[in-house]
């Protein structure tokens, strides 16, 4: 595995422990423990995802499971904003998470783009031959 990938590796699960920490904590309202069920669930699922993707048995099944982490993302990111934009928290950590989640959602966004765009070219190539 690439050094980029295990850097990937560790900021991705950094990321989903900073979930689990950051839920634990949200308000005892039934508005705050429904989207913290969502967040618990989308917000960890990037590291795992992505983790499944490293190991993947084809190109084809290494971009599917980077697209799903991709998605994962953005669902996070819409997640940590309704929770900051709802006012149910206000401290400086939503606004850390939620650059965070923009960061990695970039970053999935482009890798899948690659990876798609390498196997395409691949294609082409076994093709036209």
């Amino acid at each position: 595995m690439s050094n980029g990938n295990e850097e990937l590796r560790k900021r991705f699960y950094e990321f989903a422990l900073e979930i689990v920490k950051f839920v634990r904590k949200l308000p005892k309202e039934m508005v705050a423990h429904e989207i913290g069920r969502q967040l618990i669930n989308s917000g960890p699922s990037i590291a795992a995802n992505y983790e499944e993707a490293t190991g993947a048995f084809s190109k084809e099944d290494f971009i599917y499971k980077l697209s799903i982490a991709f998605k994962e993302a953005k669902e996070t990111n819409l997640w940590l904003r309704l929770l900051r934009d709802s006012n149910i928290v206000t401290d400086n950590k939503i606004h850390q998470l939620i650059k965070e989640s923009g960061e990695i959602r970039n970053i999935l966004g482009k890798s899948v783009t690659t990876a798609k765009r390498k196997t395409n070219r691949k294609q082409v190539k076994t093709n036209g031959n």
